[in-house]
């Protein structure tokens, strides 16, 4: 026991210096900019998520009607994205990334209910921190707080047949992560093909800038997502068992 302890403390101390390290300097956040996208693209994604953000409002809605005591994780849920999808990690491209701390909430409420968290996230992030914009949130909610999600859902299920617990968390959230980057890249090969190779080769160029430094990102927050779980169960037994009977 006195072993496990002193791992998970260290692995803890490693993963705060690592995320604290890599954001100490200025850079322009990997959610798509204000205005950057054209019109028309702005509108479209505006349009494809928000079935999604309300059907997610009735998910939420039902939890916390039926489930009060549960008001409290949710709000941790939705803390934890917002703390690490807040994090600007510099890019050894120029460019930079950050955890999007979707997977956490995913595997305790469900993909439609983290949409909702996921986009008021992100709205306070555009509004406060100037992470994102205001036009292009529905491009952003697509990508970080439906696709991430849902990949994140997918895999921990599937994995969870096989009986481990810990490795669906960790692939869960780390898939999670890597997946919001992929659509993330294929939106903006969509907005602005290359003259040379059309969608194809904008998508690997916009995919390589942020790919050397989001595979290890993605490691350390599915790291990071296992942590927080080892604490729940330790702290938040109560709120776990009716989580499964939410769950079925």
């Amino acid at each position: 026991m006195k072993t496990q302890k002193s791992f998970r403390l260290i692995l803890i101390a490693v993963l705060t210096v690592y995320l604290l390290i890599n954001s100490a300097n200025p850079a322009a956040a990997m959610h798509i900019a204000e205005g950057f996208l054209p019109v028309q693209w702005a509108a479209f994604w505006w349009i494809i998520s928000l079935p999604f953000f309300i059907f997610g409002l009735r998910s939420l809605t039902r939890i916390t009607q039926e489930h009060p005591e549960l008001k409290l994780l949710l709000a941790l849920a939705g803390a934890y994205t917002f703390v690490l999808s807040a994090l600007k990690i510099p890019s050894v491209t120029g460019s930079c990334s950050h955890p999007t701390g979707t997977g956490l909430g995913t595997i305790l409420f469900g993909p439609l209910t983290m949409t909702v968290l996921g986009t008021l996230v992100l709205l306070f992030q555009a509004l406060l921190l100037a992470h994102g914009g205001l036009t292009t949130l529905g491009a952003n909610m697509f990508s970080m707080a439906i696709i991430g999600p849902l990949v994140a859902y997918c895999i921990y299920h599937l994995l969870l047949k096989t009986g481990q617990q810990r490795v669906a968390i960790f692939c869960a959230a780390a898939l999670g992560n890597l997946f919001t980057y992929i659509t993330t890249s294929i939106q903006l090969a969509l907005a602005f093909p290359a003259i040379n190779g059309g969608f194809v080769a904008a998508f690997i160029k916009f995919a390589g800038i942020f790919a050397l430094t989001q595979i290890p990102l993605a490691i350390s927050e599915g790291l990071l997502t296992l942590l927080v779980w080892n604490w729940l169960q330790s702290y938040g037994k109560k709120e776990l068992e009716t989580i499964k009977l939410l769950q079925g």
